[in-house]
């Protein structure tokens, strides 16, 4: 059984998570139950950053302490998560003690390891609390921050420790020019670009700020400097596998960071060389996905939006919601979430398209055959979704996470189902006593299809792959299923039970 770890950006502790933290979650989690359907040993990591500048501000605007304000939005993001089935195995917060002690002892590896790569040095620039990062001159636009245009940004003079991030230029170059350490090629060559024009050294600790981890040693003056957040929060991945403790190994290298644009150069960049420093392994991928725009502009925690997460949820259950994002936004770009398109995505594909085949299907072999499915050879029709289902493991592997593509691939199968369905008219050949050879072949052939649904659909839509697993009569749970069993398995004798719909068609609503 292969080790797969699997991580994604931990977000702010500031306010709920909005529609762009849960396209990168349910994306993530589409590709742990894709990876634990192909037998591997998934470790799939979330969590909250609950340290920095950006939640101390937050937490005094609303008159409560840093760690009121963090406890109350972890436990509200863990409400939302389970809300949309992300299954995580480990929930991280940069608050948990065992954090703190892991970030700190990597960072005096880095000074036992690379002893010359954190000096002192003043320096004085504009930050962007919104970003937790300084801002050089082509990220400012009328003297706001261009990802976050609502906040003012603050001029920081200060005497901290700095890492020298300039030492790594040539070694970060050659790791990001592989094809397979940072996707998509969009991204790599963002950073091969940010690399030609030079590094330069970043601070790693900040002055007159405690919300965070210590430092772990003094400055030359004898003053106790806190951690800066980005070297808190990126640990988080090599912490959360029992870092310093020997047995960390048996989980770390992270096999795929998935993260948001906006965070490329944190984590292609200074995070592999704080790894570089301390001599432990590097993460093996990094997949950068794009934003979920609302009516064309981009939603953030600072900006505000006029997306409710738990509305876009309730709208037409969870599995609808992950199918459209999935669906609608490619993982490699970026995409628009209106709830026009949500409507008329969930009415053609999922009540119309696949909803109306399992319902048809079933309700054939529970009328023709008593509710048992019976047998068939495999036909042209197994043939041609073989190849579709090719496509789909293809959009998992190794040139990049394209999601959108996954699911357009089952949306053949289904097209193809609907039309043999059209084409074969198991009714007619029912009231042929002389075809009942070719109906129950038809139906067979029908219930493959919707067997292979089921398990395929599940990365994307769990628990209505688990209804329809069991209206279908199928033994034990679709989790428990893997590819290589799915792709062989025999529905014959299976007894049907047919259920409600899947997917009810949608009543036209007025947009939210």
């Amino acid at each position: 059984m292969a080790k797969y770890y699997l991580t994604t950006a931990i977000d702010y502790a500031t306010a709920d998570p909005h529609q762009g933290h849960a396209f990168e979650k349910i994306g993530a989690d589409a590709i742990a139950r894709y990876h634990r359907l192909k037998g591997d040993d998934v470790h799939f990591l979330i969590g909250m950053d609950e340290h920095g500048q950006k939640v101390a501000q937050t937490a005094a605007e609303r008159k409560v302490s840093p760690q009121e304000l963090v406890d109350a939005v972890a436990e509200s993001t863990r409400e939302i998560w389970s809300k949309v089935g992300i299954s995580y195995d480990q929930f991280i917060r940069t608050t948990d003690p065992a954090h703190k002690a892991g970030v700190k002892r990597l960072i005096e590896q880095i000074f036992e390891n690379s002893p010359d790569d954190f000096y002192e040095k003043a320096y004085e620039g504009w930050y962007c609390v919104g970003c937790e990062a300084f801002k050089q001159d082509d990220e400012i636009v009328d003297g706001k921050c261009i990802l976050h245009p609502t906040r003012v940004l603050e001029w920081v003079e200060e005497k901290n420790w700095f890492f020298r991030l300039s030492a790594y230029t040539d070694r970060i170059r050659k790791l990001v020019s592989s094809e397979e350490f940072l996707q998509p090629k969009s991204r790599r060559n963002e950073i091969l670009s940010l690399l030609d024009s030079g590094l330069e050294d970043i601070s790693a600790s900040r002055s007159r700020f405690s919300w965070g981890v210590p430092f772990p040693r003094k400055t030359s003056a004898g003053e106790e400097q806190t951690m800066y957040v980005w070297f808190d929060a990126l640990p988080n991945y090599l912490t959360a596998t029992g870092f310093p403790n020997p047995d960390y190994e048996q989980i770390w290298p992270a096999d795929l960071h998935l993260i948001g644009k906006d965070i490329t150069r944190f984590h292609a960049v200074i995070w592999p060389a704080m790894l570089m420093a301390a001599g432990i392994a590097l993460p093996k991928r990094i997949w950068v996905h794009g934003f979920v725009l609302v009516g064309g502009s981009r939603v953030s925690k600072s900006a505000g939006g006029n997306l409710n997460l738990r509305d876009a949820i309730d709208r037409y259950g969870s599995d609808a919601f992950r199918y459209f994002l999935l669906r609608e936004v490619p993982f490699d770009a970026d995409g628009n979430f209106s709830w026009e398109r949500f409507e008329e995505r969930y009415n053609a594909d999922l009540a119309n398209a696949f909803g109306n085949l399992a319902s048809r299907a079933i309700s054939m072999v529970e009328r023709y055959c008593d509710g048992v499915i019976p047998g068939g050879e495999r036909n042209e029709i197994d043939e041609a979704d073989e190849q579709d289902l090719a496509a789909y493991h293809a959009s998992f592997g190794p040139r990049g996470f394209l999601l959108h593509d996954a699911l357009k691939a089952v949306w053949q199968t289904i097209a193809r189902g609907n039309e043999y369905v059209d084409r074969q008219a198991p009714w007619k050949l029912a009231k042929d006593p002389g075809s009942r050879t070719a109906l129950e072949s038809t139906l067979a052939t029908l219930m493959r299809q919707l067997v292979r649904h089921a398990v395929y659909l599940f990365p994307f839509m769990p628990g209505k792959s688990e209804e329809l697993w069991k209206a279908l009569g199928a033994p034990g749970a679709v989790s428990g299923m893997r590819f290589d069993r799915a792709d062989k398995l025999d529905p014959t004798g299976w007894r049907v039970e047919k259920g409600p719909s899947l997917f009810p068609k949608a009543a036209p609503a007025s947009a939210a």
